[in-house]
């Protein structure tokens, strides 16, 4: 397919299989020749790419078209969509057109229902933090990809560490690679090499919920520092406490099959439901019930332009009085 399409945030993911696409389609001795990376700046940039996308490579190899951060998929003049309706189907075989952006391209443009019929759509968007399952998928798959064997501890322990931070996973599989060599990384060595950015939003949910109002400040601060994006920290505090609600309305119902549990719940591995159980013990369904209304509150106000740090704070400060009554 000579289209693609790669969108999503998490950048180090894509720009990966951009390198994996460009090694595909281009001759080494002709790539200079054969690429044509078109920034979003270029005013004709789509234009610009379509015609390019329909020249012949020169010499051997392929011809590599690439669209960075383009806005098709999100506004398109008329004139555009007549241009796009005119050369998306007439590209040749010997030429790819890689179109990528970070946003979710609307589905409801005629430019992107366009695309879908010709271009293959790739995303490359973080995995929530509340999804641990995927996360210790995300590090067996990247470790088979890099040839890393890891048991299973020390697996759980690295998605720990890491979360949904794909650049941080490479370079410590990586580093864990030097350390083993072709052995067995066990959770030892995690411990002991791991680079532990675990002051992340599971943890401020996990303070949270016990009540822990200088600890989660403490993390909310950690987090800031670093950078993480308050609506993100409002996201993973959501999904973790409507899926805390979930398993202890559930054990109120007096459901007893897991299965039932996880799908309500939205958990792909009901094997978690029995460490779940346990977390949601201590704490009442009526709390639980309590604490989405001041989350959407939060994330309410932050929407509407209130200060990103004294909100926060304030609103985790509610909710660990919520959850410690």
């Amino acid at each position: 397919m000579p289209i693609y399409v790669y969108w999503g945030e998490d950048d180090f993911a894509r720009e990966r299989e951009v390198k994996a696409l460009r090694d595909r389609i281009l001759d080494p001795n002709w790539g200079s020749f054969n690429f044509d990376k078109i920034p979003p700046e270029n005013p004709n940039a789509s234009i610009e790419g379509l015609n390019q996308a329909m020249t012949p490579p020169f010499g051997g190899g392929g011809r590599l078209v690439w669209l960075v951060e383009t806005r098709v998929c999100h506004q398109c003049s008329a004139e555009l969509l007549k241009e796009l309706q005119r050369s998306v189907k007439a590209i040749p075989d010997t030429s790819v057109l890689l179109l990528t952006t970070r946003q979710k391209p609307d589905s409801r443009l005629k430019s992107t229902k366009l695309l879908k019929e010709v271009a293959e759509f790739r995303e490359f968007s973080p995995i929530p933090p509340w999804k641990t399952e995927m996360l210790e998928k995300r590090v067996r798959d990247v470790a088979r990809e890099l040839g890393v064997k890891l048991t299973s501890d020390a697996s759980t322990l690295l998605a720990e560490a890491v979360g949904n931070d794909t650049r941080q996973l490479f370079g410590e599989l990586e580093k864990l690679q030097l350390y083993v060599g072709e052995g067995l990384v066990k959770a030892e060595a995690v411990e002991q090499l791991v680079t532990a950015t675990a002051q992340n939003s599971l943890q401020l949910a996990k303070a949270i919920r016990h009540g822990r109002v200088e600890v989660a400040l403490d993390l909310v601060s950690d987090l800031i520092a670093r950078n993480e994006p308050v609506l993100r920290i409002v996201a993973t505090l959501t999904g973790q406490f409507r899926m805390w609600l979930w398993v202890k309305l559930m054990v109120e119902s007096r459901e007893r099959d897991d299965k039932a549990i996880a799908v309500a719940a939205d958990l792909g591995n009901p094997k978690r439901v029995y460490f779940l159980r346990q977390e949601v013990d201590r704490i009442s369904l009526a709390q639980l019930q309590q604490t989405l209304p001041v989350l959407l509150t939060l994330e309410a106000q932050l929407k509407r332009g209130a200060d990103e740090i004294a909100t926060l704070q304030m609103k985790v400060i509610e909710l660990c009085g919520i959850c410690c009554k």
